[in-house]
């Protein structure tokens, strides 16, 4: 009875990463509190959806670069499904690339995974009770885009934010010396859908052949580690 009572007043947790090892480590993290604990954990977005119907979730942790996969689209899909559902997005990637998109897309939360794990954890009870949790330099960021909006100034957008998440992941997997057809392989889609991508990646970054693409894709790669 008293471990029934217990196992309630915890937040139920649902871990989507699709590295074992630093998924088991995350899950030990949550499993150390005494007001949270993990449902389950999935490593693939095909799990997650009847993983959530299963245990009804208090939230989801959510991994935005799935192998072969893109959490941003599956945070859409579970948004969709459930316009209340509560996700924390966490990633290796810079915030400022990916935060706003994760937002976009549902999540109520974007920390990274190199941060320490108490900001971590401090993010999850964030999202539980139904704030946003953004680091304070992406909260400024985020802020001064609204007032200067507001102001009619102009404000400086980096070309690969006018991307779509779809457009960002071909350009990543070109970064990291993937060619079309292990793209298309990786991503389930065909060769020329994912050639398609390269000519609107070749517009949207002002590169005009595909060489120049290529090197382009390595360069940014290249900064983001």
């Amino acid at each position: 009875m008293t471990t029934a009572t217990k196992t309630s007043r915890k937040s139920g947790i649902i871990l989507v990463d699709d590295h074992p090892m630093l998924r088991r480590g995350i899950a030990e993290l949550i499993n150390g509190e005494k007001d949270l604990e993990v449902l389950a954990e999935a490593g693939s977005a095909a799990e997650v959806y009847e993983l959530v119907s299963k245990h009804h979730p208090a939230m989801l942790v959510i991994d935005v670069s799935l192998e072969g996969e893109n959490g941003i689209e599956l945070m859409q899909q579970l948004s969709y499904k459930d316009p209340n559902v509560k996700m924390l997005a966490y990633s290796m990637h810079d915030e400022q690339l990916y935060a706003e998109r994760a937002l976009r897309a549902g999540a109520k939360g974007y920390v990274m995974k190199h941060h320490p794990p108490e900001i971590f954890l401090d993010a999850v009870r964030d999202v539980l009770k139904g704030r946003v949790y953004l680091s304070e330099t992406m909260s400024g960021r985020l802020l001064g885009k609204l007032v200067g909006a507001g102001a009619n100034a102009t404000v400086s957008k980096s070309p690969i934010e006018s991307l779509s998440n779809r457009e960002l992941e071909v350009l990543q997997h070109m970064g990291r010396g993937l060619t079309t057809a292990q793209i298309a392989e990786k991503l389930t889609l065909s060769i020329k859908t994912i050639e398609t991508y390269r000519e609107h990646l070749k517009h949207k970054l002002n590169v005009q052949t595909g060489p120049e693409l290529l090197r382009y894709a390595i360069e940014w790669s290249l900064d983001q580690n």
